[in-house]
């Protein structure tokens, strides 16, 4: 799915950053991460997957069946390294979820219809 999302500065400054083989700071690192989880959110709104990626920031999305208590059976997590390179597609989902870079539970934890934002 191709994408026009033109990316916030922190998601630039984030990028340019791990480019040059530094962590970016972590303000930055923050930022970036929540501003493209809500970018997930807009592109596949519901509430049957939650995505986490700690400690930054975790969204519910996907149409589908409703999770309300206790721990959601469509879950997907990964780091903040991890989630920019997805989110921004420097790296494909079949290959960091076979890398065990992205752990995924559930049916519907499937991002790659959404994925690069």
């Amino acid at each position: 799915m191709s994408s026009s999302y033109d990316y916030s500065e922190a998601v630039l400054a984030a990028l340019e950053a791990l480019d040059e083989g530094r962590t970016p700071e972590r303000p930055v690192l923050r930022e970036a991460v929540r501003a493209l989880l809500a970018a997930l959110a807009a592109r596949a709104p519901g509430r049957s997957v939650e995505v986490r990626v700690p400690p930054y920031g975790a969204v519910q999305c996907v149409s589908g069946p409703r999770h309300t208590r206790g721990t959601p059976p469509n879950v997907v997590e990964t780091d903040p390294e991890t989630w920019l390179a997805l989110a921004t597609g420097r790296r494909g989902w079949a290959e960091t979820v076979t890398e065990g870079r992205v752990r995924v539970s559930g049916s519907r934890a499937d991002l790659s219809p959404y994925l690069p934002i």
